[in-house]
């Protein structure tokens, strides 16, 4: 089948360039399943991130990896683009030809292995989830919008033609919830200039909440969607240096127990009679611990005490106000006339040996948060501080958690689990239901950074792969070769296989080839 690809420049002129089909010089090794927006094959492959961000990785996609990735049973890769890698710096509107035939060869590797090819911008004209932030704003900047038009259309040219089971459009890496009705008048927009070039194009969106939640309101744009796979973020982003206060989350357990952590004023009124106050620490502590609450927000003015069997062993008044202090962040809610102030701090006290039931409460004042609790013995050589994430949610009531230092695999025991099926409940049913509705629907990314125990991150991994399973969902794992791969991850608690000049996880790919 031959293919002429063609594309535009700042001028207006138009170029031809050889053609996909032409370079290819095998034949696909595979068929590639049919590919529509209501219904998406799948898909199972990787993320390649040799253009992800032009200061930091801005390479020519490796062969070799379309190869081996075909030859490891896969069949789609998603390459997640920086638009500057192939604009001159001065002007957004200038093309870099060489870069661009950059992508072109990758497209040809998807053709000559079997793999379908997503093309994604991951920092788009006007948004980026990357640092440093974009100078311009594409939900609101009409200007703006108008040269990422122009850039969609760019590829819609010089792709078309090329089957959707072969190639597909990913438009934006994870939106923000708060954009709102701007996100769907920008998609229609660039939607309509990628078909204005390529009527057949098969465009996939990024769902609203950086990929969570489907946007139903497409329905008349006859695209696709994804979501993505990084639930809970505590786990797949554990140490992860990009991220903020990440090395401050808790070391990571799968099935994992949820906590929460809002302690309510005795003293104050109007809370529903059902809705716990404290939060209750059970379990037979044969040795002296040392216990540390991370106290979040304080509202107004808080008296935290803290018993063992009956006996106080910490207390502390929190008063918040304006300028420095205890605090992080001063907060003055003006709707309230009060300070919430955010203190994020650390406070240790001492359980005697022979307790069996810690109370932490508020007993004078507004209210306060506890966001983890942390407990480890004193009287041991093993130093290692068994700790748990508490979620300070408004309305729920505070937890009881059974503390259970020699179980395995955790020894934080609550009423709430996170587990397989609430991975499901939580964040694939909506997909599953869009998809009832004829939404076709991808797992654009998904996986854990390589301080996740290697452990937990194959017990997580397989639930949610389960899942998808369940609901023939495609997926694609961040990355191939890299910290979240299956290839050269630079984990320290896994025996590595030497496979064609890298460092395979056998565990973690054998895994991936059961789903």
């Amino acid at each position: 089948m031959s293919i002429l690809l063609t594309f535009w420049v700042a001028s207006g002129l138009q170029y031809s360039v050889p053609s996909l089909a032409q370079s290819v010089e095998v034949a696909r090794s595979a068929s590639l399943p049919r590919a529509t927006a209501a219904e998406l094959p799948r898909w199972r492959g990787f993320n390649l991130l040799e253009k992800f961000h032009k200061d930091w990785s801005n390479q020519p996609f490796v062969e070799d990896d379309f190869r081996m990735i075909h030859e490891l049973g896969f069949n789609f890769v998603r390459l997640p683009l920086d638009y500057r890698i192939w604009t001159d710096q001065g002007d957004w509107n200038q093309f870099d030809e060489s870069q661009l035939q950059e992508i072109d060869r990758a497209v040809n590797y998807g053709h000559k292995y079997g793999i379908h090819v997503c093309i994604n911008f991951h920092r788009a004209p006007g948004y980026t989830v990357a640092s440093p932030p974009e100078p311009t704003d594409l939900w609101t900047d009409t200007a703006t919008q108008a040269v990422c038009k122009r850039h969609w259309a760019t590829f819609a040219k010089r792709y078309r033609g090329i089957p959707n089971e072969q190639l597909s459009f990913n438009l934006f890496n994870e939106p923000p919830e708060d954009v709102g009705a701007a996100f769907y008048t920008v998609v229609r927009e660039v939607v309509a200039a990628i078909r204005a070039e390529d009527p057949q194009r098969l465009i996939i969106s990024d769902g609203l909440a950086w990929g969570l939640k489907p946007v139903y309101e497409f329905a008349d744009l006859n695209i696709a969607q994804a979501t993505r796979g990084y639930t809970p973020f505590e786990l797949t982003h554990y140490q992860a240096s990009w991220v903020a206060d990440a090395d401050r989350f808790p070391v990571p357990q799968w099935p994992q127990m949820k906590a929460y952590g809002l302690l309510v004023s005795e003293t104050k009124p109007d809370i529903p009679a059902d809705q716990q106050r404290t939060l209750v620490i059970k379990g037979t502590f044969s040795a002296p611990t040392s216990m540390r609450l991370r106290v979040g927000t304080v509202s107004t003015q808080a008296v935290l005490v803290v018993t063992a069997d009956g006996s106080t062993i910490f207390e502390k008044t929190f008063t918040p106000g304006p300028g420095l202090g205890e605090w992080k962040e001063a907060s003055y809610q003006a709707q309230w006339d009060n300070y919430q102030n955010l203190y994020d701090r650390d406070y240790r006290m001492s359980v005697p040996a022979g307790t069996q039931r810690i109370v932490a409460r508020v007993v004078e004042g507004d209210w306060l948060t506890v966001t983890e609790l942390g407990l480890r013995s004193e009287d041991t050589d093993d130093s290692r501080e068994h700790s748990i994430a508490i979620d300070p949610q408004w309305g729920q009531s505070a937890s009881t958690i059974t503390y259970s230092p020699q179980a395995t695999p955790n020894v934080f025991l609550t009423e709430q689990l996170h587990d397989r099926q609430w991975l499901y409940d939580s964040t694939v049913l909506p997909w599953f239901q869009a998809k009832e509705k004829g939404i076709g629907v991808v797992v654009g990314e998904f996986g854990c950074f390589n301080r996740t125990p290697h452990e937990v991150t194959l017990a997580w991994m397989e639930d949610a792969l389960a899942n998808w399973k369940r609901c023939d969902m495609g997926w694609a794992l961040w990355n191939f070769r890299g910290s979240f791969g299956v290839l050269d991850s630079e984990r320290t608690d896994v025996e590595y296989e030497n496979f064609q000049g890298h460092l395979l996880d056998r565990k973690m790919l054998e895994l991936l080839q059961r789903y």
